[in-house]
């Protein structure tokens, strides 16, 4: 199962604070019984342990979320690129994948210049599309002209998508 590739890694997680203060009260009894006198090694070794994999486990959490920022600004900059040198173009935010076919989706849309919300299909893509992402088209002008009522339903060829990028 892929991962919705729009979402930020969280840092801490309940675990991980619960974790980390165990530690902390943990390494302060250890501090007490140093003081008391010697013979308490195996203590001492699972608590630097302990305190070890939460150092660890944090180290990690931080990379997967410096990881993703770093994705994310690449595919903004992207997007941005994108938007600079193709003419007419419009974002669009995916509220919702209501449902999958396998021609395309059923999805709900947020014209984000407009702050319009309205239901879409979309063609099937090589890439999942995923609520949270924000997708850089090209407007068909058959379905969106100024002075004219809006669809019902927006339909969102592949060849529409120019760029996309996780929301921010």
């Amino acid at each position: 199962m892929q991962s919705n590739p729009t979402v930020k890694p969280r840092v801490g997680t309940p675990a991980l604070v619960v974790v980390s203060a165990v530690t902390l009260v943990l390494a302060v009894v250890a501090v007490a019984l140093a003081s008391a006198g010697p013979g308490n090694g195996w203590f001492f070794a699972g608590v630097a342990v302990l305190g070890l994999v939460t150092l660890l486990y944090s180290a990690l959490r931080f990379r997967n979320q410096r990881v993703w920022q770093n994705a994310t600004d690449a595919q903004w900059e992207q997007l941005e690129n994108v938007k600079s040198s193709s003419g007419t173009t419009t974002e669009i935010t995916v509220l919702s994948v209501d449902a999958l076919q396998p021609t395309g989706s059923w999805i709900t849309i947020l014209w984000n210049r407009f702050d319009f919300t309205q239901p879409a299909w979309i063609e099937a893509l090589p890439e999942p599309i995923w609520p949270g992402s924000v997708l850089l088209i090209r407007p068909d002008p058959d379905q969106v002209r100024p002075g004219s009522p809006w669809p019902a339903t927006y339909l969102i060829r592949g060849s529409q998508i120019l760029a996309w990028a996780p929301q921010l």
